[in-house]
């Protein structure tokens, strides 16, 4: 009777492996930079436009070892397509780029591609955005975006955490 029962069980565990396995498996995820749209650009002194760029690569950091941490994605190092990247955001917004993005995460092997983005209408009205694409198909799986109050690094940060979350509660995300 024992000899009858160690098959099933050696197939549920198995199952149970396997259906473990899947679950912990993750999308990879290609996601340079962070963009600005500042509406109000032209009002800007040297040191402001220093210190919204350093915040856009502190915000990109802070997302991809968010999502990366959390074990959302596992995210790509730019470091393969840095030239692509550079290219294609010297001649163009990625976020409205018809698609460039999709080249990245081609270029770096991933299934993801993510567009990120933070418009600033004014020091006071700024918000922080997110888009994932497939990179086999370009549908969008995921897009969000969070309002932030203040041009400080501290709003800056708790904006790329709330995404992070927004992230983190849909499971379309990150199947």
């Amino acid at each position: 009777m024992i000899r009858r029962f160690r098959a099933p069980l050696a197939l549920l565990l198995a199952l149970s492996a396997t259906g473990l396995h899947a679950q912990t498996a993750r999308q990879t995820i290609a996601i340079p930079d962070c963009t600005l749209i500042d509406d109000n650009a032209a009002y800007n002194d040297a040191a402001t436009n220093r210190d919204q760029a350093a915040r856009l690569v502190m915000v990109s950091s802070a997302l991809r070892d968010d999502l990366n941490q959390r074990g959302l994605f596992q995210v790509a190092d730019n470091a393969g397509a840095r030239d692509l990247i550079a290219s294609l955001q010297g001649a163009q917004d990625m976020s409205a780029c018809n698609g460039c993005e999709l080249r990245v995460a081609k270029q770096l092997g991933t299934t993801r591609a993510g567009v990120c983005w933070v418009q600033k209408i004014s020091n006071l009205i700024l918000n922080i955005n997110l888009r994932v694409e497939d990179a086999a198909s370009g549908k969008t799986v995921f897009q969000r975006s969070v309002d932030m109050r203040g041009n400080t690094d501290l709003s800056w940060q708790r904006a790329a955490k709330a995404l992070a979350d927004l992230v983190a509660a849909d499971p379309a995300a990150t199947r």
